[in-house]
């Protein structure tokens, strides 16, 4: 019989909370004297205004099956390439022999401006019916319009934008699916051939058949945790050139017979210029696959520090992100855990050295309760310090009745970024503070006024949409890249920006979060009167390049080795 509860708890993360409050030494950077007060955070639920009506399916009918508490994933992407941000969901699906009411598929929301969308799911092919799990965007025929993978319970699907406002199956002819229970996915160009190769995660191996009795009460069926099950390993796909990928996942090394990996995140951790993977795993240690630079990859998650908890716990890992959040110039790593597993935020020290500053920096305490899934760094403020957003809501509807201080549906976490290495949790207002079953988050500016909205996914419920209306006096810059030697995306460039005694560095990301992607533009906050003075970038490809005469509170398009080619996305 399977457990239904998780192994630490709130004894070892009590723990972790002593530990990790003396271990870091470093100096940290702190707030200008001049710099104003932050500016409130106010965000308004704006789905139904904006005509976003998307409802997630699980399908769940009374046998409390593994993947019905799961969720799905969002992602923002411009696929008509009209400069505004559009908005996929995924979707789970009924399960075959069971009655509906009506069929389920995924959802592409078209980005009318004005805040409104349409839903234009059918007539852009995309009306699949599947047990989505995990989407993840990339152009990886380098033809201007980014293309969709779906991971899913069974058979993958990879949709090609054809550039007409349409995307065409093209799942078998490129190779990329397998019939796993997939999660996160990430478009990378591990190898720097100018092309995206794609990163798929899987979970646990669980079917209909195989599905286990447990039980929180010792009598009724509750949902199993992934302990129960044996873990499915992910895989990674090369792309040739032609239209197909090829599996490397031995040739690479990194395929993990343990398992149960949730998010994945891109980063260059050691900052060689050729970009690492980090893995959030689930009742496993996490994992960070460092790229050897000659096709493969070496597993170092226990080697730095990231795979365990400061108690050296496996803990029940989600989302994930990464970013510079203080100024460091090194990229840290941010965990969901599960509910008596606070968030892990794993500081970069050192080379090779990440110590878990989630207690220290105030986010360890306020996260014990709660169970997080997506997950993301970004600047709700334009403040110029980036801000911590984490998607909560539990996976038993009745973890009330053997945990009375656990609720199912949770409000999210908004932790503004005090600039000293600190974190403090923000009141976000009535929209974006009311209890979800959220599971995937991502960002982006969609309503064109340079502050970062979100979309949240819930697991059975509505989908959610918060616009930003709180950061309008500061200044900002956001920026689109267009890669030439370097895939078309460029995810994994490295932006520094200058601007007098301040200095920003952010990456243009790929997925990350939990079966989630944000949009493909970097927004740098510049809060009120900076102006900036040098953009260096360092593109995938190795190229780096310096850009001056920079605009605020403009989106500029830049293209490798030719400079600002556009005032607007591409």
């Amino acid at each position: 019989m399977g457990r239904a509860v998780r192994r630490g708890g709130a004894a070892a993360a009590l723990a972790a909370l002593t530990l990790a409050g003396s271990c870091r030494t470093a100096p940290e950077p702190t707030r200008a004297p001049d710099e104003p007060a932050p500016a409130p955070a106010r965000f308004e639920e704006a789905a139904a205004e904006a005509g976003i009506s998307f409802r997630h399916t699980t399908g769940a009918f009374g046998e409390k099956w593994l993947p019905e508490t799961m969720g799905s994933g969002c992602a923002w992407l411009d696929y008509d390439a009209d400069g505004r941000q559009d908005l996929f969901f995924a979707n789970g699906a009924n399960w075959p022999g069971r009655p509906a009411s009506e069929p389920s598929s995924q959802a592409l929301y078209r980005n009318l401006g004005g805040g409104r969308f349409e839903d234009v799911t059918r007539s852009t092919g995309l009306a699949v019916e599947a047990y989505g799990m995990g989407v993840a965007i990339g152009d990886y025929d380098n033809d201007g319009f980014p293309d969709l993978f779906l991971n899913s319970l069974g058979p993958d699907h990879l949709f090609r934008n054809r550039g007409d406002g349409s995307f065409e199956d093209v799942t078998s002819r490129a190779g990329v699916s397998d019939s796993s229970f997939g999660s996160s996915a990430a478009f990378v160009d591990f190898d720097r051939d100018g092309l995206l190769d794609l990163f798929v995660g899987n979970y646990v191996e669980w079917t209909p058949k195989t599905d286990l009795f447990c039980t929180l009460d010792g009598v009724n069926k509750s949902y199993c945790t992934p302990e129960s099950y044996v873990g499915a390993s992910n895989r990674l796909f090369r792309n040739r050139g032609d239209g197909a990928f090829e599996d490397v996942t031995d040739r690479a090394g990194v395929r993990n017979p343990g398992g149960k990996s949730l998010g994945v995140v891109i980063l260059d951790e050691n900052d060689d210029g050729w970009l690492d993977l980090a893995i959030a795993t689930d009742t496993q240690p996490n994992l960070l696959y460092r790229n050897q630079r000659d096709g493969t990859f070496r597993e170092v998650g226990r080697h730095v520090g990231i795979a365990f908890s400061e108690g050296g716990v496996a803990r029940a890992g989600m989302g994930i992100d990464a970013a510079d959040y203080d100024g460091s110039g090194r990229e840290s790593i941010v965990i969901t855990n599960f509910a008596n597993e606070m968030i892990g935020l794993y500081h970069a020290e050192a080379p090779d050295l990440y110590v878990d500053d989630a207690a220290r920096a105030g986010i360890g305490a306020p996260s014990l309760k709660t169970l997080g899934f997506g997950v993301f760094f970004f600047d709700f403020d334009l403040d110029g310090w980036l801000d911590l957003f984490v998607a909560n809501g539990h996976v038993e509807p009745d973890v009330q009745a053997v945990q009375r201080a656990v609720t199912y549906a949770e409000p999210p976490h908004l932790f503004r970024n005090r600039g000293e290495g600190k974190f403090e949790p923000v009141d976000s207002g009535e929209a974006l503070g009311r209890p979800m079953v959220a599971r995937g988050a991502a960002f982006a500016d969609y309503d064109d006024d340079g502050d970062l909205d979100i979309a949240v996914s819930t697991s059975g419920g509505p989908a959610r949409l918060f616009r930003n209306g709180g950061a309008s006096s500061n200044d900002w810059l956001r920026v689109a890249l267009v890669g030439t030697r370097s895939p078309r995306d460029a995810y994994g460039a490295r932006l520094t920006l200058e601007a007098g005694a301040r200095r920003w560095v952010r990456t243009l990301r790929s997925s990350s979060s939990y079966l989630s992607q944000s949009e493909k533009v970097v927004t740098f906050g510049l809060a009120r009167g900076a102006r900036p003075e040098r953009l260096t970038i360092r593109w995938p490809s190795g190229l780096t390049e310096e850009v001056r005469n920079l605009p605020v509170r403009r989106v500029i398009t830049i293209t490798e080795g030719k400079g600002i080619t556009s005032d607007g996305r591409p």
